[in-house]
């Protein structure tokens, strides 16, 4: 598995369903339409959505040269 970082390839809005279909090796797409469905029940998804997109770091950020 791969560290949860928002990649900078295949991202549509902020990369947080990218980053947690390429943790668990899941279609991001699988993940964006989960999240979509998932906004029609009553919760705070877009909220947690903006903490994830704040919380998470970039992918190029991450990276590091050793």
């Amino acid at each position: 598995m791969s560290a949860l970082a928002r990649p900078t390839d295949g991202r549509m809005i902020g990369g947080v369903c990218a980053a947690i279909a390429r943790r668990y090796g899941w279609k991001a797409t699988t993940v964006r339409v989960l999240f979509v469905l998932s906004c029609l029940l009553p919760g705070p998804q877009f909220l947690l959505y903006i903490a994830l997109w704040i919380a998470l770091p970039s992918e190029n950020r991450t990276k590091t040269a050793w």
